[in-house]
């Protein structure tokens, strides 16, 4: 009895905020939104001023503004909201997540080729982003409940394993490889945090690359992508071309870059120049120097957010705010690779940088949680009981 009033009470203490947030990571996340709304601007002016039969080199930026604008709502909601809510809430979050990814096999609409948007009422979303977040939060949840029983192959490779095949599944059926090498990365990273023993990680490592290579023998266009990646020279007027155009776009930047907004690649010559390939614009504008200080802001708050995780008063909070900081992380990387050629194309943008109202709200709430885990007061983390 003394035991479980011992927990209510603990439970209780954790629905109490205190008052600041860590103000580090506060200004962190507002420099990255701050800069990359401006970098948007620039990179994208060119194809609005087209899209619009040049009457306005804003519509991109002003459509970013308004999901900026609900992303900070959302960030300030959330920073008010404890960790508990979330934690009770997961399994909820998880199954709407699930019913819109089957939704859009169904009612989705597609843009380039791609069937992975939902309309609603004129809104237009991408419910892969959420699912990112709901198996995040899946995860955390399942951490609490299996406690070191996350060690066993029952809990800590089935469990967390089907966990997050109701996820990828519905994305496999939508063809959306990229979402799904994210959600894995991240999701192993997550399980290596709750315990889960690195030779099972190892097996699971193994049996992913298997799939991405069926998929990409089976699916020409993924195998396109890899050809390109690997020889963009012997089809430049196809394959080739976009990898050829950021390459292009990096190399003229030099040291110092041509300027803010004086980028010649972006006037039509490098596709997605506002989207996956934004960071070749920066560096063509702002080059080396201007490419590394927006890496390093990157790198800071990316630590900041593992910092906080780890000062995180109970072992959900940490690994919610882990798993979250690493989608950040993994998306940054895979982004900056793709676009200087290291990796082949995979469709992934760069968090807060890339056109993209759905990605930049759910990265700012992400970001609220954050900075809600980071009111907790640093206590000794014990196992948590569910009651």
């Amino acid at each position: 009895m003394a035991a479980r009033k011992g927990l209510v009470a603990k439970e209780d203490r954790q629905n109490i905020l205190p008052k600041y947030v860590d103000i580090p990571f506060l200004i962190l996340v507002l420099m990255l939104l701050a800069v990359g709304l401006t970098m948007l601007y620039s990179a994208s002016c060119a194809q609005s001023m087209f899209d619009t039969g040049y009457k306005s080199p804003w519509r991109y930026l002003q459509k970013q503004g308004v999901c900026a604008l609900l992303g900070l709502v959302a960030m300030w909601l959330f920073s008010r909201i404890p960790a508990a809510f979330w934690s009770k809430s997961a399994w909820v979050v998880y199954g709407v997540s699930i019913v819109l990814l089957l939704s859009v096999l169904v009612v989705g609409e597609s843009v380039n080729g791609a069937k992975r948007w939902i309309n609603i009422a004129g809104i237009q979303f991408q419910p892969s982003e959420i699912a990112k977040f709901a198996m995040i939060l899946l995860l955390a949840r399942l951490t609490k409940q299996f406690g070191t029983d996350a060690k066993t192959f029952r809990y800590g490779v089935l469990g967390f394993g089907c966990a997050m095949l109701g996820l990828l599944i519905p994305l496999a059926l939508e063809k959306h490889l990229s979402a799904i090498m994210l959600m894995g990365m991240v999701g192993v990273v997550m399980m290596f945090v709750a315990g889960t023993r690195p030779k099972w990680l190892a097996a699971g490592a193994a049996a992913a690359a298997v799939f991405v290579l069926i998929y990409i023998t089976f699916m020409g266009y993924a195998g396109d992508r890899v050809t390109a990646w690997l020889h963009p020279e012997l089809d430049p007027g196809d394959t080739g071309y976009q990898i050829l155009q950021s390459l292009y776009a990096i190399g003229s930047g030099g040291l110092f870059g041509l300027g803010f907004g004086k980028s010649r690649q972006k006037y039509l010559y490098l596709p997605f120049q506002y989207n996956d390939y934004i960071f070749a614009i920066i560096c063509e504008e702002l080059g080396l120097v201007g490419a590394l200080l927006i890496m390093a802001l990157f790198a800071a708050t990316i630590l900041r957010g593992y910092w906080i995780a780890l000062r995180a008063s109970d072992r959900f909070s940490t690994v919610l705010a882990a798993g979250i900081t690493t989608l950040i992380a993994v998306q940054t990387i895979l982004n900056l690779c793709v676009v200087s050629n290291l990796l082949p194309s995979t469709g992934i943008a760069l968090p807060f940088f890339s056109y993209g109202g759905t990605a930049l709200a759910m990265n700012l709430g992400e970001m609220g949680i954050l900075l809600s885990i980071s009111r907790q007061k640093e206590e000794p983390k014990q196992q948590e009981v569910l009651l």
